[in-house]
């Protein structure tokens, strides 16, 4: 079945003459992003020319994707809206709270057990308001999408931050908060800022040990977390057609860890491929008839220089293995270097976990390339030295590698299968075999690994590579192996090979999707007053402008301050629809500048130390607002709203950083927040433990800057300006205290 093909075909309809318009309009060659952004400009918006990174835009996407974790708080703020039915197809899918113990039989029937009353919720909320359901064990958002509703030239939102995965179908597919979920499936335009292009040129052929993930982990060794903030990657080059769609899905979806807004291929066979065998041909014949406006313009490949704004270029000849970190995906390593840093730094040499799958890596081709390690491993006596698990992106790769004896294949060496979910990706893993505080390395083939993110102890090391790369290092037992050189027990691995896809086709899930009901008037959704993992929302008051003249500093986060250290996942993704309840996990991994602690800050009225939440629950008891000084590119990672909903739940008015990541600065300003960046980063260092902050906000006005004072508890003072970037809306989301009040205002 191929959902929602009729909205696909009006896309399709109407994208050569937007795309004459636009080039009529800009009088110049397009790149495919440019392509696919004016061909979904709202109505209002077209015949425009938007300044790449400073204009704002309003967009209609074609669709909407949402985990189980993120949908909860979404649907919460939907609901509250008071709208029947959902305006653009939407999607849950369950694979957040499933986590992963012993394997996937048992752990699947565990998460039925602890999330019943959640997946109950998601499942009669998706049936009331027209929602595609997706039951838990159908795999990861991201594989589902793109065997189900991705589209080349199509553009898409998501309440995850890997939403770019799409990409690998030449879809315009982007990480948001669940507020913005709601302005789309409330049939409103969607907002962002106009990305800056940066082009990526790729040239020749990967062979022998190196896989797309390669490509991706160079990358972000070359433009850091924070290299793509605010931008489009846009892959283009002849070297592109050299490799398998999901393979482009692998690079877009880690795009994420480079701050890029999304990543994306431009149509060719690959993808024709990749629809075709997941009974999609349909759709790419009709993406054959409109080729042209799927790819960039020749003129733009042949001087990129003169259309992107930047431009990389990698050769997939010359390219090598990459293990990136640890504690950050863009510490990158060649194999070699990789080895003498293990021993430079003292890394812990011995491997304990080596974990392959997740929605970065658990294609039909990575499962059957790594197979072939697994085959010539045991054919020469080998086996797996460390703990190896096996995460299948979804039930319809995981019955189809079983089918084809590749799940086999992997098992024979020691491999573990975990259930089709995220598990140790995100937290929901509950390891065995270390304490916290043990110092340990694990590999993945995941996307992140920061700082206790996969199971929740900080001296775990944790690197990111290839499943292949991953695959050997297992077998290896310790990660001062070079498996392109070395030998185990005197047998050389042998350069892994694999099928792009499954010459039998693909077995199909067809226990998975729920579709929802056809009028949903009647369907009832309840929450329980007595629950603990569900509460209905109360709107947030709107923002005084008198409580921004005396904010009470809660306390300054040093170095990095992702998502992870505001809101952590793990054993906390239980209470994702409780917001008081999640609440209790504020800035607990946040280090504190003042003692370089974490989850320890001073109260400035009793003068005692506490934990974060309680003195943030101190503070709102006692009226009194406070605010956040924060470093460079802070809110990094996923799109978790929570990590902004949880500080204005509990009293706080403004984040004062250094830079913002683009989707937890939205969040925030969506939520009622003031995210505010130093106009001179060196104020930072103003700062002090017990600080009071006065802001001038009678001036507050898009593209103008603001003025703050700083009151130290000794008396003293310093004059600091601030900037934002807020447009008129924003300003109209802030002064009502937050977006969906505007939205539900408007719907009454």
């Amino acid at each position: 079945m191929i959902h929602n093909l009729d909205m696909i075909q009006r896309v399709y309809a109407e994208y050569p003459e937007k795309i004459k318009q636009a080039k009529q309009l800009l009088g110049r060659p397009m790149t495919l992003a440019e392509k696919i952004l004016y061909s979904h400009f709202t109505p209002d918006q077209v015949g425009t020319t938007p300044t790449r990174g400073a204009s704002y835009v309003d967009f209609n996407p074609d669709r909407v994707a949402m985990q189980d974790a993120t949908a909860q708080m979404a649907l919460l703020q939907f609901m509250s809206a008071g709208i029947p039915t959902v305006a653009v197809p939407s999607t849950v899918h369950c694979d957040h709270l499933i986590r992963a113990e012993h394997g996937a039989k048992s752990d699947l029937a565990q998460s039925f057990t602890e999330n019943e009353e959640v997946f109950s919720f998601l499942g009669s909320v998706s049936k009331k308001y027209g929602i595609g359901f997706w039951k838990p064990g159908a795999g990861i958002i991201h594989q589902v999408v793109l065997e189900n509703y991705a589209f080349p030239g199509g553009m898409m939102i998501g309440t995850d931050s890997h939403t770019p995965n799409a990409g690998g179908l030449g879809m315009i597919a982007i990480g948001v908060g669940g507020a913005d979920a709601v302005d789309v499936m409330s049939g409103m335009p969607w907002e962002l800022q106009m990305p800056k292009l940066i082009g990526v040129k790729l040239t020749g052929k990967m062979s022998g040990w190196v896989s797309p993930k390669d490509v991706i982990l160079k990358l972000a060794g070359i433009t850091t977390v924070k290299g793509g903030t605010g931008a489009i990657i846009e892959y283009f080059g002849e070297g592109c057609a050299n490799f398998s769609a999901t393979g482009k899905g692998t690079i877009c979806n880690m795009g994420a860890e480079i701050g890029a807004t999304t990543s994306l291929f431009p149509y060719d066979d690959s993808m024709g491929r990749y629809l075709a065998s997941t009974d999609r041909s349909e759709i790419a014949n009709l993406a054959n008839g409109i080729k042209d406006c799927l790819r960039p313009d020749p003129e733009v490949e042949a001087n990129p220089e003169k259309y992107y704004d930047q431009v990389i270029h990698i050769d997939l000849s010359t390219l090598e293995p990459y293990i990136n970190g640890p504690f950050t995906p863009d510490r990158a390593h060649t194999l070699s270097e990789f080895i003498d840093a293990v021993k430079a730094n003292n890394w812990p040499e011995e491997l304990r976990v080596a974990l392959i799958g997740s929605c970065t890596n658990s294609s039909y081709e990575d499962m059957a390339r790594v197979a072939s390690i697994a085959e010539y491993a045991v054919a020469n006596n080998l086996k797996a030295k460390s703990e190896f698990t096996v995460t299948p992106g979804s039930e319809q790769v995981r019955a189809t590698i079983e089918r084809d004896g590749i799940l086999q294949k992997i098992e024979s060496i020691g491999g573990v299968v975990l259930a089709n979910a995220c598990g140790p990706c995100i937290g929901q893993w509950k390891r065995h075999d270390v304490e916290k505080g043990d110092r340990n390395s694990i590999i993945t083939s995941f996307n992140r690994n920061f700082t206790g993110r996969n199971d929740g102890n900080p001296e775990t090391h944790a690197f990111v590579a290839s499943p292949e790369t991953v695959t050997a290092f297992a077998i290896a037992g310790k990660l001062t192996f070079n498996f392109m050189t070395d030998t185990i027990d005197g047998v050389k691995l042998q350069p892994p090979t694999g099928d792009e896809l499954p010459s039998k086709g693909f077995v199909p899930d067809t226990e998975g999707y729920v579709a929802p009901a056809v009028d949903g008037s009647s369907v009832s959704v309840n929450i329980a007053d007595s629950s603990n993992r569900l509460q209905a929302l109360t709107p947030f008051a709107k923002n005084d402008i008198a409580d921004y003249k005396n904010l009470q500093l809660l306390f300054k986060a040093k170095g990095k301050c992702t998502t992870d250290h505001i809101s952590a996942a793990g054993p906390w993704l239980r209470f994702r629809g409780h917001l008081d309840n999640i609440s209790n996990n504020m800035f607990i991994g946040a280090i504190n500048a003042a003692n370089d602690k974490a989850n320890s800050i001073k109260n400035a009225k009793t003068g005692e130390y506490g934990e974060v939440p309680a003195v943030a629950r101190y503070y709102k008891a006692n009226s009194i607002p406070w605010f956040v000084v924060g470093d460079e590119n802070y809110g990094e990672g996923s799109s978790r709203e929570h990590a902004a909903m949880e500080p204005r739940f509990l009293g706080g008015r403004v984040i004062l950083v250094k830079s913002f990541a683009r989707i937890h600065e939205t969040n925030l300003k969506k939520q009622g927040m003031l995210p505010l960046t130093f106009v001179h980063p060196a104020d930072y260092d103003l700062f002090k433990e017990g600080d009071k902050f006065a802001l001038n906000l009678e001036s507050f006005a898009p593209g103008v800057n603001l003025t703050g004072t700083i009151t130290h508890e000794d008396g003293s003072t310093n004059t600091i300006e601030v900037k934002h970037s807020f447009n008129q809306q924003q300003i109209d989301w802030f002064y009502a205290g937050s977006a969906l009040n505007l939205i539900a205002a408007r719907q009454k």
